[in-house]
């Protein structure tokens, strides 16, 4: 019983994560010949890659942890989605002497020099910046493709994230920054081609593009991950239903305070992330929406408005405090789920009569 549990801690709806998995697995299922390569950056958990890439892969890692983590389970075919430097090249070739399948990218001349001349098995994918302005190269900047002949046969093909589609408020827009990210990779693989360069791999995404393209023409996989859990801010973009957050924050109250119409709890700014990623958003919900012990929304638009460390301050128009007694259950559900999840060690996951039937660890740390 979630009673008996320790506070804070994070709970996994199991019924609301398998829905979250099948409905970008059929929005992906819809463009033939584009795979699904699940962001395991969020979840980083075996059990729940299971679900979302069954069979063993592939998936996305963010991590050399991660990627020894899912590999040790079975998932060899990884992209490890973050810049590699020359330093870590050896532990990623280690992996794949051992039988991974283990993909990394760069989007600097050095860096491609640095892959080519390593003895080991280094597939690299060449980051495309396609109006993020993260990281990536241009599709039409003359170092894409001194970057691609740097690389020479270690060369797997082009990635890029559209990490600003986070920024849409409407489908239409989500499907035109699709179309941009899209139209972009391809014209990256087009320009590596047509320099005489093999590219095998066009890999894009992120959980609104993917969910919203209107075609995926040219492009062989997808990769998106915040989809699985859901947050505040992915249900406003459209990700998802807001019932359908399957992480949220088990808490207690710990203080009453009914001269200021507020309650603390023991979820504070590590339990919860300081992430404000919905202050932008058409509904701000501050430090994360607040629900009753069951997950139910009872308790009208009661948020946390305010975090220390370890204490979280609840307030809401009417919050009915006499039905909060120090000790009372709740849970928060959190603006940026990858975020709040990072602070815990594992899931305690319920099944769809809110009973706990398991606890699935997570891997945390670099």
């Amino acid at each position: 019983m979630i009673d008996h549990l320790p506070t804070p801690c994070l709970l996994l709806d199991l019924p609301t994560l398998k829905r979250n998995i099948a409905r970008m697995a059929d929005a992906v299922a819809r463009h033939p010949g584009v795979v699904l390569r699940p962001h395991m950056k969020t979840a980083k958990s075996a059990a729940v890659a299971e679900l979302a890439a069954p069979g063993g892969g592939p998936i996305t890692v963010s991590t050399l942890a991660e990627a020894r983590y899912f590999a040790a389970h079975g998932f060899r075919d990884q992209v490890y989605a973050v810049g590699i430097v020359p330093a870590k090249l050896g532990a990623v070739a280690a992996l794949n002497a051992e039988g991974g399948q283990v993909k990394i990218i760069t989007d600097g001349l050095d860096t491609a020099k640095a892959i080519a001349a390593h003895p080991g098995h280094l597939p690299t994918l060449i980051e495309v910046d396609v109006g993020e302005g993260r990281a990536g190269v241009a599709p039409d900047d003359d170092m894409l493709v001194e970057i691609g002949r740097a690389l020479g046969p270690k060369l797997a093909g082009v990635m890029s994230h559209s990490g600003h589609s986070y920024a849409g408020r409407s489908d239409q827009a989500m499907r035109d920054l699709a179309e941009v990210e899209r139209a972009g990779i391809v014209a990256a693989a087009t320009r590596l081609r047509d320099a005489g360069c093999t590219v095998k791999i066009v890999s894009a995404g992120a959980s609104p593009t993917a969910l919203f393209a209107a075609h995926l023409e040219g492009v062989t996989e997808m990769r998106a991950g915040v989809y699985m859990m859901g947050d505040l801010l992915q249900a406003q973009l459209g990700v998802h239903p807001l019932e359908d957050i399957a992480v949220t924050v088990l808490t207690s109250v710990i203080g009453r305070y009914p001269a200021r119409g507020a309650v603390l709890v023991d979820a504070g700014a590590l339990a919860l992330s300081k992430d404000r990623s919905t202050e932008a958003a058409p509904k701000d919900w501050k430090f994360g929406r607040v629900l009753d012990r069951d997950g139910r929304a009872s308790l009208g638009e009661a948020m946390v408005v305010r975090v220390h460390q370890e204490h979280g301050e609840v307030r809401g128009d009417d919050l009915p405090l006499d039905r909060l007694p120090v000790g009372t259950r709740l849970r928060i559900a959190p603006n940026h789920v990858c975020l709040t999840a990072a602070a815990h060690a594992h899931y305690h996951v319920l099944d769809e009569t809110g009973r706990v039937v398991a606890v699935w660890n997570r891997v945390n740390g670099w």
